[in-house]
């Protein structure tokens, strides 16, 4: 199939005309994150195939790719009609034609999010708390509670010291689990400031009426205040609800659905909208795992409520798509409708707790082929290649490879294949873990007839079976490690100026919007009564 060629005029078009469409960044995360169009989502080479069929599920959704001028849209074209998609064009001359066309270009991860939360909180103006207020009330013993809005993971890495990891949704979901009243002050925090403002104007949403506040900035701010950040602190357990509170929420989630007309559905209505030809539908379970292992509904992708607001195109792929939300009051689901709603999407609300004996799909079927993962050999079957001439290609991240790494290895990432290996080459071992990467890789280099083998063990594992390990640090160029966002990435890591200069950035975010970029967030009317 050859992909349509579109200038950037007639693609910037085509991106505002307010229909289904997947506008995929194929470049790696290094040059994404220096700059890209607003509403692209980053999907790399590199992982091109198995990403794009969980982000894009319906094989007739026009995609439109965009490269760094260089040829990996076209390369990426012909990789996704191999997979079954029928409607592929990109944009001709890729980032570099976008950007001399006037048109934006943002920096970051995240961004259609993050220009949320900046939007809501300039037409909503949430409560905040400066980190040396904070840390006086800590200090004085003053009566309040403190929420990380994070989810775990990210709590463990760093978190302040007093707060309970409680992520968007989820504490308002267990509110009256863990407030013991309507008049103590509950803080809400994270990183920086998109979850802390949407965690604090989804309590509003809510109905809750004790005084919320966000931390302003999180814990860029805390830091930059002077106050230590606690690293390697275990986050709790959510809170079960007892049934009183369980109807709480179910009564905070009704009244949310009706005061902002969202759309409910129910499991058989989500089942005919996931099989409509015409339309694309997501389906999110945003309950927690022990509720998920309880009753499981295996046909839904899980996602905790606020990750899914936060990071919205790391799992949601098409403009304008539908949004099936799983939850089991319904309250997480509400929530995350109404920002998911504002970003421009079709949210429906599927509470189980409707339908406590409906029995819950455990597959999705996709018309979609990803790569054939190639057969692995062994640990022995692969260093006797190796040492008769077969060349050994390091395809971890790039971050494993700096700090260990099998001796000879080459460190490499898919677009390079096969340019960049020597003329002559007819054999490689590929080593990753990870078989979506290695299927990917294998298919570009069997293309000019280079024969390859995966090695899947771990370093741990090929130490005792003979190989030699190079446990030297080496450090990759930004230029080379193209696999990881450079863009203020340490800032947690004590650098002031990267976190000053990624606080001006998300603070920044609505000056750089054009006309038709505002006009495609919606508005949120969060008055409660």
């Amino acid at each position: 199939m050859n992909a349509r060629s579109l200038g950037a005029a007639a693609a910037k078009q085509l991106l505002h005309a307010g229909r289904e469409i997947a506008f995929l960044d194929v470049r790696e995360a290094a040059p994404f994150g220096e700059g890209h169009p607003l509403f692209a989502v980053p999907c790399p080479y590199s992982r091109l195939e198995v990403l794009t069929i969980a982000l894009v599920p319906r094989a007739q959704t026009p995609l439109l790719l965009i490269d760094g001028g260089d040829g990996i849209a076209e390369r990426a074209a012909a990789r996704l009609a191999a997979c079954g998609y029928a409607d592929v064009s990109l944009v001709e001359g890729g980032m570099p034609a976008w950007a001399a066309a006037g048109y934006g270009v943002f920096a970051g991860v995240n961004v259609p999010s993050k220009t949320l939360g900046e939007l809501l909180e300039h037409a909503h103006h949430p409560r905040t708390i400066d980190a040396a207020t904070l840390h006086q009330w800590q200090q004085e013993g003053r009566d309040h509670l403190f929420f990380d809005a994070r989810p775990p993971a990210e709590f463990a890495k760093m978190r302040i010291e007093g707060a309970r990891c409680l992520p968007n949704g989820e504490l308002a979901h267990r509110f009256a689990a863990v407030v013991p009243d309507d008049e103590v002050p509950v803080v809400v925090t994270c990183a920086g400031r998109t979850r802390g403002i949407i965690g604090a104007l989804g309590l509003r949403a809510a109905g809750i009426r004790n005084p919320v506040l966000a931390l302003e900035n999180g814990t860029q701010g805390w830091a930059l205040a002077g106050f230590p950040l606690d690293r390697g602190a275990s986050p709790d357990e959510f809170p079960t609800l007892d049934a009183p509170a369980r109807q709480v929420s179910r009564t905070r989630a009704e009244n949310v659905v009706a005061r902002n007309r969202l759309a409910r559905t129910s499991t058989r209505a989500a089942a005919t909208m996931l099989e409509d030809g015409e339309r694309t539908s997501y389906l999110f379970d945003l309950r927690s795992a022990r509720e998920r292992t309880e009753r499981p509904f295996g046909a839904a992708v899980p996602v905790l409520a606020g990750q899914l607001v936060q990071a919205t195109d790391q799992y949601v792929g098409v403009r304008h798509a539908r949004v099936i939300l799983v939850d089991d009051t319904g309250l997480r689901a509400a929530l995350a409708a109404l920002f998911l709603r504002a970003l421009g999407f079709e949210p429906h609300i599927l509470a189980l707790d409707d339908e406590p004996q409906v029995a819950l799909p455990q597959t999705r079927v996709s018309a979609l082929r990803p790569p054939a993962t190639p057969a692995e050999i062994t640990l022995g079957e692969a260093l006797r290649r190796v040492q008769t001439g077969a060349l050994l290609l390091d395809l971890r991240p790039s971050q494993a490879f700096e700090a260990s790494r099998l001796q000879d290895a080459r460190w490499i990432s898919r677009p390079a294949l096969p340019l960049a290996l020597a003329a002559g080459t007819r054999e490689v071992v590929l080593h990753s873990e990870d078989a979506d990467i290695v299927a990917a890789a294998a298919i570009d280099l069997a293309e000019v007839g280079i024969t390859t083998h995966w090695l899947a063990a771990s370093l741990e594992a090929c130490a005792p079976a003979g190989w030699n390990i190079d446990a030297a640090p080496r450090t990759l160029t930004r230029d080379e490690a193209i696999d990881r966002v450079w863009f203020v990435h340490d800032r947690h890591d004590g650098n002031r100026e990267a976190s000053l200069q990624y606080l001006a950035w998300e603070m920044g975010l609505i000056a750089q919007l054009d006309a038709d970029e505002r006009a495609a967030f919606g508005e949120i009317d969060l008055v409660t009564a």
